[in-house]
């Protein structure tokens, strides 16, 4: 059969993957969610969802560097990785070894589609479309409660020294859309900043995430003179665009009651 990933890249399988190498956290906890945690055979060293899955399977490596050696002695009907994630380079290298999936992920509507995708590729076309059917419901009640507050503007930070932020176009972003924040950087997709600027800002929190730079109260006192109100959140929901959704729906109500 001929698919197509979400660059409008063509590939082609001969039959349904049965041997899965997935180099993406999100996506690797997302197979796992659909019933398929015994079809992968490679994860990086990032995949931590489920905490089983380090101890049970291959790790050939991070997002952005792999022992391809690893990955060809897996034989892996299939290679899952994302645009964002893993490296043009990678990716040229692994299509040498199988074909390669690669996700784009910047939109509520764009995680449903890979839901949708793996279910189709990977035979679960039930359980993807509940899975997301489920997540939409969510995200719609949690839209009601959005409706009735206030816009607030916000700075949603992933990297410290250099200061970097999340901005336009990014999954980030399109989740504090979803919480009715507004953010305040949204001239390009990951901007560096800096105290002085964030001062300009008119801020009304800054939130500083938990990954991929692990913050955490120590650094509040940092942001004290930038904004009005500063909460360390968990960056697994506001940037996994996985199954991690049904959960993150409900852990972004607290920022609305």
């Amino acid at each position: 059969m001929e698919i197509q990933d979400q660059l409008g890249r063509k590939i082609g399988l001969k039959k349904t993957p049965k041997k899965i190498i997935s180099l993406v956290p999100s996506q690797t906890e997302l197979l796992v969610d659909l019933g398929l945690q015994d079809s992968i055979v490679g994860i990086t060293h990032y995949c931590v969802h489920p905490a089983v899955l380090k101890e049970i399977k291959t790790s050939v490596g991070g997002t952005k560097k792999v022992n391809f050696r690893k990955v060809r002695e897996l034989e892996p009907d299939i290679i899952l990785c994302n645009k964002e994630e893993n490296t043009r380079e990678m990716v040229e290298e692994l299509e040498k070894i199988a074909p390669v999936h690669v996700s784009d992920v910047a939109t509520l509507e764009d995680a449903f589609n890979l839901m949708l995708d793996y279910g189709r590729i990977l035979n679960c076309s039930q359980l993807a479309s509940t899975m997301v059917s489920s997540i939409r419901k969510k995200s719609e009640s949690l839209g009601k409660l959005v409706t009735n507050s206030s816009e607030k503007r916000v700075a949603y930070f992933i990297w410290n020294n250099p200061l970097m932020v999340a901005g336009k176009g990014t999954f980030i972003d399109e989740i504090l859309k979803l919480n009715g924040f507004q953010n305040v950087f949204s001239e390009e997709r990951y901007p560096e900043t800096s105290i002085e600027e964030l001062k300009d800002k008119n801020i009304d929190i800054c939130l500083l995430s938990s990954e991929p730079f692990p913050f955490s109260e120590e650094h509040k006192a940092l942001f004290k003179y930038v904004a009005r109100e500063i909460k360390i959140v968990d960056g697994e929901y506001f940037s996994w665009y996985g199954s991690r959704l049904l959960e993150a729906m409900d852990y972004f109500k607290q920022f609305h009651s």
